[in-house]
């Protein structure tokens, strides 16, 4: 049996990790998360992904340790863990519902989204220093990019969890809402962008992932010389005429994403 359920809803992908009874993630549901992100990647009629988990009280408890401890490999795939830590050239959104405890590599699965939907009661922690190992699908890396040093050293090093409303304060969460509207909230956050014109989006997401470690003027550099090509397939688009024509129409725009 899978344990990664998908549903499309016009350009709207959904993924939900369904391993009871904590969504853990071994190597054979790391591949099955890779492989979908893959075939979202590359069709050009889904715009947004949205990834979630099963049940109400764990978005993922990350790797699965008992799997590990009984041999299982550690080759999660070339999207690196959970299929989406090490996918650094997709240029498409994605958005974590977190419907429960996100710890571990769930919490890092969260981190490696665009945009975090949390419910009410979720909590994130990245424990791996009381384990004997090291948060390195992305954890050590991307919180400190997020936080400043100070939290993020002691979220990394005490391994204690953070409710949802304290990871909103910090920044982390998009928004906290009741369990019942978690999804209706992802979806309809989902449904915005993927109003949006298409190779804008993808451009928006490209410049930011390309240009966030550069200073403003070394950006202002990347975004004139031509080296992202998500913004070149804007620039001169059939879309980027599109919009401000029906604009000036007052009419509502008709995205051909070309």
């Amino acid at each position: 049996m899978a344990a990664v359920r998908s549903r499309h809803q016009g350009g709207i992908l959904e993924l939900t990790v369904d391993r009871p009874p904590a969504n853990a993630i071994d190597s054979r549901t790391s591949r099955e998360l890779g492989e979908q992100l893959a075939a979202f990647a590359a069709d050009d009629g889904l715009r947004v992904a949205i990834i979630t988990g099963g049940g109400e009280r764990f978005f993922s408890a990350g790797w699965d340790l008992k799997a590990a401890a009984a041999g299982d490999s550690e080759d999660f795939g070339p999207g690196g863990f959970a299929g989406l830590t090490e996918m650094f050239d997709l240029d498409k959104p994605v958005i974590a519902a977190v419907n429960g405890y996100a710890a571990g590599g769930g919490f890092e699965l969260a981190l490696a989204c665009d945009l975090v939907v949390a419910a009410e009661g979720a909590r994130f922690s990245l424990p791996e220093v009381n384990r004997g190992f090291v948060a390195d699908a992305g954890g050590v890396l991307r919180l400190p990019k997020r936080l400043p040093r100070a939290i993020a050293m002691e979220i990394l090093l005490t391994g204690e969890p953070i409710d949802a409303g304290r990871a909103a304060r910090l920044g982390l969460v998009n928004r906290v809402v009741e369990p019942a509207a978690l999804l209706p909230a992802a979806r309809e956050l989902a449904a915005r962008i993927e109003a949006a014109a298409p190779l804008a989006v993808r451009a928006v997401k490209a410049i930011v992932d390309a240009t966030a470690h550069l200073p403003v003027p070394d950006g202002y550099r990347r975004l004139r010389d031509g080296s992202i090509p998500a913004l070149a397939r804007v620039e001169g688009s059939a879309d980027a005429a599109e919009g401000p024509r029906a604009f000036a129409e007052g009419r509502d725009p008709v995205w051909r994403g070309a």
